[in-house]
C-alpha cells in the first residue's frame, strides 16, 4: 500500500510539474491599443493623402481642360468638336488608370505593413509565452472567435499590450540613438572643418 501511494505521489509531482498554461489574448485589442499599430495607421494615412494631393494635382489640368472645352464647344466645327472630345476622354482614361494604380500601390503597401506587423505581433507572443511559462496562448477575434468562453483571469491582452507597447519604445529610442550615432560623425567633422581665411 505505502509503495502505491509513493508512486501515486510520485505521478502527481510529475504531472504538476508537466501542467499545462494556457492564456489567451484578444487579437483586436492588440491591433487597436498597440503603438506600433497606431504608428503604421498614421504613416499610412499620410502616405494615402499625399498621394491624394498628386492625384489632385495631376486632375487639375484635365478638369480646366474640360472646362475650357465646355466654353468653347459652340465654337467649333463638328470634326474639331468630336477630336477634341477623343483627346479628353484618352487624358481621363489615362488619369483613371494612374488613379488605379496609385490606389493599388496603397492597398499593397497596407496589406504588406499589416502581414508585417502580425509577424511581429506572433514572434512577440512567442517570446512573451516562453518566457512566462505559458503552453499555449490563444488568440480570439471577432473573425476567428477561437476562445468562445475563457475566464478573465487567463485573459492576458492588457499584459501583452502593455508589454508590447513597452518592447516597442525602447527599439524606437534604440533606433533613434543609432539615427544619432551615424549623424554625429559627419558634423563633427563640419565642425572640425578650418574656418575660410579671408
Amino acid at each position: 500500500m505505502k509503495k502505491l501511494a509513493v508512486v501515486f505521489s510520485l505521478m502527481m509531482m510529475m504531472a504538476s510539474c508537466n501542467q499545462v498554461k494556457i492564456a489567451y489574448v484578444d487579437v483586436e485589442e492588440i491591433l487597436k491599443e498597440y503603438d506600433g499599430a497606431k504608428k503604421a495607421e498614421e504613416d499610412m494615412k499620410v502616405k494615402s493623402q499625399e498621394i491624394s494631393q498628386q492625384l489632385d494635382q495631376l486632375a487639375q489640368p484635365l478638369q480646366e481642360k474640360i472646362q475650357e472645352y465646355q466654353k468653347n464647344k459652340d465654337n467649333l466645327s463638328a470634326s474639331a468638336r468630336q477630336k477634341k472630345e477623343s483627346e479628353l476622354m484618352q487624358e481621363q482614361q489615362m488619369f483613371q488608370q494612374q488613379q488605379q494604380m496609385a490606389q493599388q500601390q496603397v492597398q499593397a503597401e497596407g496589406q504588406r505593413i499589416f502581414e508585417e506587423m502580425n509577424s511581429d505581433i506572433e514572434s512577440f507572443l512567442k517570446e512573451f509565452g516562453e518566457s512566462n511559462g505559458y503552453t499555449y496562448i490563444l488568440g480570439s477575434s471577432m473573425q476567428t472567435k477561437s476562445v468562445l468562453y475563457g475566464e478573465a483571469s487567463l485573459n492576458i491582452t492588457e499584459a501583452v499590450i502593455d508589454a508590447l507597447n513597452e518592447s516597442y519604445a525602447s527599439e524606437a529610442t534604440e533606433d533613434a540613438k543609432s539615427t544619432e550615432v551615424t549623424e554625429t560623425p559627419n558634423d563633427s567633422e563640419s565642425a572640425k572643418e578650418p574656418a575660410p581665411v579671408n
